[in-house]
């Protein structure tokens, strides 16, 4: 009997680039609560900040960091992602790597940033990297967009894309960005904040941010195809207008250097 095993870390984090289009045009933001936050917890504002980005994929935080006057430069290691950023984001520099090895000199930051992103490194390597790129005082920056798990139509829509993924998704979620496992060693003093926010897209606009997940990019095209056709049904049930209203909570991390 042959047994299909999970993809791995790696294949998941790649699937991203040959995607990068779809997941620059359907994934969420974030809202200016998240940054407000972010600017409270580090005791200093964006505005004027040496910000470095990491794993900033399509641009969708650096963006928004750069729109709160910081001084950005983003980190990406995937060749699609970084490319999509550039056609994107022609103004802002970004440069190839990840956070377990930064190409970024000691003391540069005010701030290191990880928006969903955190989750592909190796705490143990990026831990000391990110605080060896901050300067005293700076901060480190976590955050996750994640659904609203309080929210009925969310709850029964998660139990759903699990049943096809032969996961948990919720604790999935809940696992992923606990404080202790963002950082093992128990170096940094995380502040933890949740944000609560929405959005209202077409249902077309929510299929494809369900599709731009890893989980999907690496099922087969006509099981993902299968499976959003039929949450298209669903959806509508709930949405006759076909309009959705999507319902995040940020979780967001953030620690200081001594």
């Amino acid at each position: 009997m042959t047994t299909t095993q999970p993809p791995s870390h790696a294949a998941r984090a790649h699937s991203f680039n040959a995607a990068a289009a779809q997941y620059a045009a359907n994934r969420p933001s974030y809202p200016p609560a998240l940054f407000d936050t972010v600017e409270e917890l580090a005791g200093r504002s964006l505005s004027g900040a040496r910000v470095v980005d990491v794993g900033a994929g399509t641009g969708i935080a650096t963006a928004l960091l750069h729109g709160r006057g910081a001084d950005v430069l983003a980190v990406e290691p995937g060749a699609g992602m970084a490319a999509e950023f550039r056609r994107g984001l022609p103004h802002i520099p970004i440069v190839r790597g990840n956070g377990n090895a930064l190409p970024v000199a000691g003391g540069h930051a005010d701030f290191v940033t990880y928006a969903q992103a955190w989750h592909w490194t190796d705490p143990a390597r990026a831990v000391p990297e990110a605080l060896r790129v901050l300067r005293p005082g700076g901060a480190l920056a976590l955050w996750w967009n994640g659904d609203a798990p309080d929210v009925p139509w969310l709850a029964e829509a998660a139990g759903r894309i699990g049943r096809f993924l032969g996961t948990d998704v919720v604790a999935q979620q809940r696992d992923g960005t606990r404080p202790e496992l963002a950082d093992p060693s128990g170096r940094l003093g995380f502040s933890r904040r949740v944000v609560r926010w929405s959005r209202r897209v077409p249902v077309d606009t929510h299929l494809a941010n369900i599709g731009s997940h890893s989980a999907f990019l690496l099922t087969s095209e006509d099981s993902r195809n299968g499976f959003l056709q039929e949450e298209r049904g669903h959806l509508l049930e709930v949405f006759p207008d076909g309009v959705v209203e999507e319902v995040y909570d940020v979780l967001l991390l953030v620690a200081t250097k001594p």
